[in-house]
C-alpha cells in the first residue's frame, strides 16, 4: 500500500471535522484485525469534546495535538466486557492475571495499527502518542475506565495541515533474520545505524545537547533508565489496580 510507504506523523490539523459516519466506518473495518480467540479484547474511547481533551492533555505531557485534533482515540485493553458476558452465561472468567492483560493489549494494538492504516488511506493524518502508558492512572480516571480495562495507545486524528518529512527507518537487512536470530557484530551495528547517525538533524541534536553520540541522546536524555524504571513500576501498579 502506497499509504504505508508514504506515511508520516501529523501533529497539525485543519479545523475540518471528521464525520461520525466516516469514523465509525474506519473503526468497524479496523475491528477486522486478528484477535485472541476471536474475543475482541479491546475498547475504544472517542473524544471530541474540547473540555475532555483539555482534561486528557496533561496525561500526554500537554502535547498540542491532543487539543487541536478534531478526534482523540484511546485504545484500551479490555477484559471487562468479555468477563461480564461470561458471568451472565454461567461461566466463571479467570482473566485477572498478567497474561490476560498481555493478550488484551495485543488485541488493542493490532486494532490500533489497522485503524491508522485505514485512516491514512482516507486522507486523514494520525499521530501515535506513546505517552498513554507513562501515567495511565490519569487516563483511567478521566475516561472512567472500570476494572480489567487499561489504556494502551492514543491516536490523534484529523485532516493534515502540514506535510512533514518522513522519519528515517532502519534498512531491511538490520531487522529481518532468516530462519533464526543472528546476533549483530559491531560492524553490522555500524552499518545499520550509519544513515540515521549521518542525518543533519540528528547530528544537530548531538551538537546542541553536547553529547558524544546519537545513542546518548536516547539513553541520557530522552529515555533515561531512571524514568523507565519509575514508569515501569507505575504501570505494573496500575495493571494490578485494574484487576489484572
Amino acid at each position: 500500500m502506497d499509504s504505508i510507504k508514504n506515511r508520516r506523523t501529523i501533529r497539525k490539523y485543519t479545523e475540518q471535522d471528521i464525520p461520525s459516519t466516516l469514523l465509525d466506518s474506519l473503526l468497524d473495518e479496523a475491528f477486522r484485525a486478528s484477535t485472541m480467540g476471536n474475543m475482541q479484547l479491546y475498547s475504544v474511547v472517542v473524544t471530541r469534546d474540547i473540555e475532555m481533551k483539555n482534561k486528557l492533555a496533561p496525561a500526554h505531557f500537554n502535547q498540542p495535538m491532543v487539543t487541536s485534533a478534531p478526534v482523540v482515540l484511546t485504545f484500551c485493553a479490555d477484559f471487562n466486557r468479555f468477563s461480564l458476558w461470561c458471568r451472565q452465561r454461567k461461566a466463571e472468567p479467570g482473566y485477572n492475571n498478567f497474561i490476560s492483560f498481555l493478550n488484551a493489549a495485543t488485541d488493542a494494538l493490532l486494532v490500533t495499527q489497522n485503524f491508522c492504516t485505514l485512516a491514512e488511506e482516507e486522507g486523514l493524518g494520525i499521530c501515535y502518542l506513546g505517552t498513554t502508558i507513562y501515567d495511565p492512572e490519569q487516563i483511567i480516571r478521566i475516561l472512567e475506565l472500570p476494572e480489567l480495562v487499561v489504556p494502551v495507545a492514543t491516536i490523534t486524528v484529523g485532516y493534515p495541515d502540514e506535510h512533514p518529512a518522513q522519519p528515517d527507518r532502519l534498512p531491511l537487512r538490520g531487522i529481518v533474520h532468516e530462519e533464526t536470530y543472528k546476533n549483530y557484530t559491531p560492524e553490522m551495528i555500524d552499518d545499520i545505524y550509519a544513515y540515521k547517525e549521518s542525518l543533519p538533524e540528528n547530528r544537530h541534536f548531538v551538537e546542541i545537547n553536547h553529547t558524544e553520540t546519537l545513542a546518548q541522546i536516547f539513553t541520557d536524555i530522552r529515555y533515561k533508565k531512571s524514568d523507565n524504571e519509575s514508569m515501569s513500576e507505575n504501570l505494573l501498579k496500575v495493571i494490578r489496580k485494574q484487576g489484572f
